[in-house]
């Protein structure tokens, strides 16, 4: 919703939020929640479930590429911010396929990894993946409030972003 608007004439409001944005995803789910699948959930679905195995190789391949791949989406919004209007369109290409590799790779947890989790973990598994994924809570699921050191990074956001987003 963001990169469609543009900056329009609050380029500075709409760069300070787009870099929030980027950095909670390199922070968040880059570095503490996909480590947590590849390490944790992974290995014990493809063990219960070895059927999913070359989906679990695919997620995997996005999670080892995930961080190259939002440093260089980040890397084309500075230069569209510093460089100007000239960049917006390959920022734009970059982060429309960025997107799009994300949904796809929500798509297939959802679709084919969660449902083979569901039917397959135990009781003891869930206990000890709840254990671990809890220690690193989303906060911009609604659910809990954002460790300290991410308050001004939620709050920069929130104040900075047009409605609905702010």
């Amino acid at each position: 919703l963001l990169v469609e608007r543009g900056p329009a004439d609050e380029a500075e409001k709409f760069f300070d939020v787009m870099r929030a944005m980027f950095f909670y995803i390199d922070e968040f789910p880059e570095r503490l929640h996909h480590t947590k699948e590849s390490d944790l959930l992974f290995p014990r679905i493809v063990q219960r479930a070895p059927h999913v195995m070359g989906t679990v190789d695919r997620l995997e391949r996005d999670h080892m590429a995930g961080e190259k791949a939002v440093r260089e989406v980040q890397h084309l919004l500075l230069a569209w911010e510093l460089l100007g209007e000239s960049r917006r369109v390959i920022f734009t290409e970059a982060f429309t396929k960025y997107v799009d590799l994300y949904l796809e790779h929500i798509r297939l947890e959802e679709q084919e990894v969660l449902p083979a989790a569901e039917n397959t973990l135990s009781e003891a598994d869930w206990k000890a993946l709840d254990d671990a994924f809890l220690s690193n809570c989303d906060p911009l699921t609604g659910k809990y409030k954002p460790e300290e050191v991410y308050d001004r990074l939620f709050t920069l956001i929130v104040i900075r972003a047009p409605a609905p987003i702010g």
